[in-house]
């Protein structure tokens, strides 16, 4: 299977450059996997796709204030480190722009030294891994210092730095927004609830792989980098019960999906469990664990439309993206979602 078959042309202009002013008052487009069809709505219409005893699965993660810029402590050259993942204690691997000028040994220093970078590995892609030196809090230290990593097709400034993260936003240590959640307010949460469908929480902390494009021609031969997740026994029951009632499990994003099929594909059941997945879901597929997916729309040739098109097929992703972009749907992080049903 060729990676340009999931191809498709985007005018630059409906990239979302800011958040709408109400979260969920975005639009929504409605598909259906088996039938192709497609409803256009608001995102405040998604209470009516949903009913008593659903479980709607959302990913708790919080992003990090990550994006770093400092000084080479040698020659004071300008580096910009992206945090990505901990990797134990203070150790951390990260995305440096203009890698080559960073050696093993190579000190990055933030904020006149507030915090500093040592350079313990050298990777391929522009990734390194650092040792973070420090007094303090870290967390308290990456709020004064750092920045949200917002992708590259975003030029605009953020001026609320509250919009890049969900409302119900909790667990530390992602490089990403969970982006398909952007879109829920705690009053829409409440009618959820209301209605008798149950909301839960697990937490897959976006990686590397958010960040990294897929530059193989075979889909096949490319690989995700792995992510640490975790579900609760608590998660885990209502799940398993809202399977044994034949009623929906709509995960709220690609990384919820990629969470509970991982989970269900190791285990074949839903069970307190914590771990790391490098789960790749492409057309050919079979899925485990959801049956409805609400999620935003995808890059081109990304891993991440991929994984709706093993969901819905790709004819009928492609074709409900080339309406969307006939109505300029707003794309990508700030933007417009669908639900597949």
């Amino acid at each position: 299977m060729k990676v340009e078959e999931f191809d498709y042309n985007l005018p630059e202009r409906l990239i979302a450059q800011t958040p709408l002013e109400k979260r969920d008052s975005s639009r929504l487009l409605v598909l259906d996997k088996k039938t192709g069809a497609i409803d256009h709505k608001h995102f405040y219409d998604i209470l009516d796709y949903l009913e008593k005893g659903d479980t709607l699965v959302l990913n708790d993660t919080k992003v990090l204030p990550a994006r770093l810029i400092g000084v080479k402590e040698e020659t004071k050259a300008v580096i910009e480190i992206l945090l990505l993942k901990n990797i134990c204690n203070d150790d951390w691997e990260c995305l440096v722009k203009t890698a080559r000028r960073i050696k093993v040994g190579t000190i990055v220093s933030f904020g006149n030294g507030k915090l500093k970078a040592k350079c313990i590995k050298e990777e391929a892609e522009g990734i390194r891994h650092f040792t973070l030196i420090y007094k303090g809090i870290l967390l308290e230290i990456l709020e004064e210092l750092g920045t949200m990593p917002l992708p590259p097709y975003i030029h605009e400034k953020l001026k609320d730095q509250s919009r890049y993260q969900t409302v119900y936003a909790k667990e530390v240590g992602s490089a990403a927004a969970p982006t398909a959640g952007l879109h829920f307010t705690n009053e829409l949460l409440e009618k959820i609830k209301d209605k008798g469908v149950n909301v839960v929480y697990i937490t897959l902390h976006v990686g590397l792989g958010t960040f990294r494009p897929v530059s193989v021609e075979k889909v096949e031969e490319h690989e995700m980098h792995s992510e640490y997740y975790h579900m609760t026994n608590g998660v885990a029951d209502v799940l398993t019960k809202t399977k044994e009632s034949n009623h929906k499990i709509i995960a709220v994003g690609t990384t919820s999906t990629r969470t509970l099929e991982t989970i269900m594909t190791k285990y074949n059941e839903f069970r307190e469990c914590s771990g790391w997945t490098n789960i790749f879901i492409y057309p050919g597929y079979e899925f485990k664990a959801i049956d409805n997916l609400i999620t935003n729309f995808h890059l081109p040739k990304s891993t991440l439309v991929m994984l709706v098109s093993a969901l819905a097929g790709k004819e009928n992703i492609l074709n409900a993206y080339n309406e969307a972009i006939k109505l300029e749907y707003r794309f990508f992080s700030f933007g417009d979602a669908m639900l597949i049903k």
